[in-house]
């Protein structure tokens, strides 16, 4: 019986993990993370999903530890497969596999290496992502490609609804590839590493504003990290406002003076660097989301 470890997290970690246990691959470790309190948990439960099953599970600060690497090395997995795993692991790590480790990526490899690939690619307003799955190598996402899929990115959609497309492209392209993976037929296809490039990781305060930006750039960063990430914001003297969604507003003419929002014929709007006006359809205050109509109520007026 074939047999390999999965280091997993979040959704695409559930889903591929569960591809694994259907086609009869023995699942000798799963290794995870904890939730941390200080982030908003709205995906599914690898650990859960193990336990379930009865496989052994652990979840280290540090998944390069020497402690877990013997684990691993005693286990002498067939494979390893990353799915979802926040940390770069080791190339000690990824040389134990007898036939080799895996990374489930979130993007079309080579283009968004690195972190958040979802959300950069909404952000970057892209039309298309996808889900990758590539030989692990020491440097991150440039291994060869075993199978990817492409999926469309609506003009409206966020980031989290473009993610649960990837996660399903995910589950698709892993259980094409899986029977030739154990059968070693796959073809492995290197990435030309010219195209593309790498991104990293996203902050809370990235998600800030600048109205300066073209309507088009402010909609994508909106739709971006729309929840459930932090969202988009902007500051109205001591009150922050969350950008929850916009709409472009293309035969509406801006107002004079400089770009920001401002409160017109019953709705909020926003004058962008470009000349372009979005309609501002969600925002949020410190007290609760709360549509324009009702915001006009708390008397909350724009400079």
């Amino acid at each position: 019986m074939t047999s390999a470890v999965v280091f997993a997290y979040h959704n695409v970690g559930v889903r591929c993990l569960s591809v694994l246990l259907a086609q009869g691959v023995q699942v000798v470790l799963v290794v995870t993370h904890r939730d941390r309190a200080d982030e908003n948990i709205w995906f599914d439960s690898v650990e859960k999903l193990a336990l379930k099953h009865g496989l052994p599970v652990i979840a280290p600060e540090d998944a390069n530890d020497a402690a877990v690497i013997e684990r691993v090395r005693a286990l002498r997995p067939d494979f390893l497969f990353s799915f979802y795993y926040r940390n770069m692991l080791a190339p000690e790590l990824l040389a134990l596999p007898q036939r080799g480790a895996y990374n489930m990526h979130g993007s079309l490899l080579p283009q968004y290496r690195g972190r958040v690939p979802v959300n950069w690619a909404v952000i970057m307003g892209e039309s298309e992502t996808g889900a990758t799955l590539h030989q692990m190598v020491a440097k991150p996402d440039a291994g060869g490609i075993v199978d990817q899929q492409a999926v469309p990115i609506g003009p409206e959609d966020t980031a989290a609804e473009v993610f649960a497309k990837v996660t399903a492209a995910a589950e698709q392209v892993l259980a094409r590839a899986l029977p030739q993976l154990i059968a070693g037929s796959a073809r492995i296809m290197p990435q030309d590493l010219s195209q593309g490039r790498y991104y990293g990781g996203r902050k809370p305060e990235d998600g800030r504003i600048d109205w300066t930006r073209s309507a088009q750039e402010v909609h994508n960063l909106v739709r971006g990290v729309a929840p459930p990430y932090p969202g988009a914001f902007a500051e109205i003297g001591a009150l922050r406002l969350r950008i929850l969604r916009t709409r472009l507003e293309p035969n509406r003419r801006p107002r004079t003076g400089a770009p920001g929002l401002y409160f017109e014929a019953g709705s909020y709007f926003a004058d962008c660097g470009d000349g372009k006006v979005l309609r501002i359809l969600e925002l949020e205050t410190p007290g609760g989301t709360l549509d324009p109509a009702t915001l006009a109520n708390e008397k909350i007026t724009f400079a």
